[in-house]
């Protein structure tokens, strides 16, 4: 089957239209609503779970061995641990990022009265007042507080406010889309795999494809706290694939160009087969690709797996530098990852086994263990 075309444009407008709404975990109703909107749009039947996780069903040949693409819906973000005498907030992190690109950001605060504009600074922010200590202050969530942009000069102002403890603070993500592809921007990750799925989506509908199985596309609410896919998850899937960032850094494979097809995450490696099928697919299909191993990495389908349930996964990923900080990406490998998408959504079924819950040896996979073959060389002169 030829490889379908992705609608740039709308891959581009729905990234844009995502990271417009803030939705740090715990407060993601809001981008749900989008999101689940847009899949009805698309012609898709959309369920939620009770806190929000949207499953999208797209009905293929039959509904045994199903397949499923993940990517989550939250981002990073903080909360109010204490108000301060001096009419400002410490702050806790939602997710793991570094106080150090928590600095200068600006950001918004949800409280009971409504919300409020503000800026994360380091203690000593004014270099008129602490001279050369700016520069030597530690980096650290005890070393830095949300300065509101209200009347607040001391905690008797700052409680008139409403704001109180536990109150969730969505950080800008202040994003640019250069005419040269690249995109910088907080929260590419995973806003940008959101966006991926829904444009792999749009493909697939304009083009009327019919696919061998079902597909279920699965948006979850709380991956960046080390929730993903366990509770959304059905028995009949087989098969799922997540699609969240890459980490290009020193040291690691990762291309902000192209797939990046992940070997192995902190959880360990991932399904043998359905990774060698994606390495195979992007073969096939000229999609360029380079496979990496993430050490300090969990996706949506870790907690899957470590609930039980007995699902292929695989992690397919758009290379993003300065993760969990000020993230750039290209959009290469965005309308890579699409591509990929739809190639495996629309390709046949290789492990039938796998319709089965349960089943006996026949039919069962087999991993290759013959011997390579070499040349060798001549005994007298090693250097032939």
């Amino acid at each position: 089957m030829p490889r379908l075309t992705i609608d740039t444009a709308y891959l581009t407008e729905q990234l844009k239209a995502l990271l417009t709404i803030p939705s740090p975990t715990g407060y993601t109703d809001t981008v749900v609503r989008h999101v689940a909107k847009e899949l009805e749009r698309l012609g898709l039947k959309v369920e939620l779970t009770r806190r929000g996780a949207i499953s999208a069903l797209r009905q293929g040949s039959r509904r045994a061995s199903a397949r499923a693409v993940v990517s989550h819906l939250d981002t990073l973000g903080a909360q109010v641990k204490r108000l301060k005498e001096n009419g400002r907030l410490e702050l806790v992190p939602i997710g793991h990022w570094s106080a150090r690109f928590a600095e200068g950001a600006r950001c918004m605060i949800f409280s009971d009265a409504g919300t409020y504009r503000g800026t994360i600074l380091p203690l000593k922010a004014s270099g008129h007042t602490y001279n050369e200590e700016v520069d030597s202050l530690p980096v650290g969530w005890p070393y830095v507080e949300m300065r509101v942009d209200a009347l607040s000069r001391d905690l008797k102002e700052l409680t008139r406010l409403g704001i109180d403890v536990g109150d969730t603070v969505a950080i800008d993500p202040q994003p640019e889309f250069l005419d040269n592809g690249f995109i910088v921007s907080r929260h590419l990750d995973n806003k940008a795999g959101v966006a991926v799925m829904l444009a792999a989506i749009k493909a697939m509908e304009d083009a009327g494809i019919s696919t061998p199985v079902d597909t279920h596309w699965l948006f979850t609410i709380a991956e960046e706290v080390g929730v993903g896919a366990a509770s959304i998850l059905t028995p009949d899937i087989a098969s799922m694939i997540a699609v969240d960032n890459g980490t290009s850094a020193p040291g690691q494979n990762s291309a902000e160009f192209g797939v990046t097809i992940a070997m192995a995450d902190q959880t360990g490696p991932f399904d043998y087969h359905l990774t060698k099928k994606l390495v195979r697919l992007c073969q096939d299909e000229d999609i360029r690709y380079q496979k990496d191993i993430f050490r300090y990495y969990r996706s949506d389908s870790a907690s899957a797996l470590e609930a039980g349930h007995d699902v292929r996964t695989a992690l397919i990923t758009f290379g993003i530098d300065a993760s969990h900080g000020y993230e750039r990406i290209h959009m290469h490998a965005l309308r890579s990852l699409s591509e990929l998408i739809t190639a495996y959504l629309t390709s046949p079924v290789e492990i039938e086994r796998d319709r089965n819950f349960h089943a006996g040896l026949q039919g069962f996979t087999r991993q290759p263990d013959v011997e390579a073959a070499q040349e060798l060389a001549s005994d007298t002169n090693p250097a032939e």
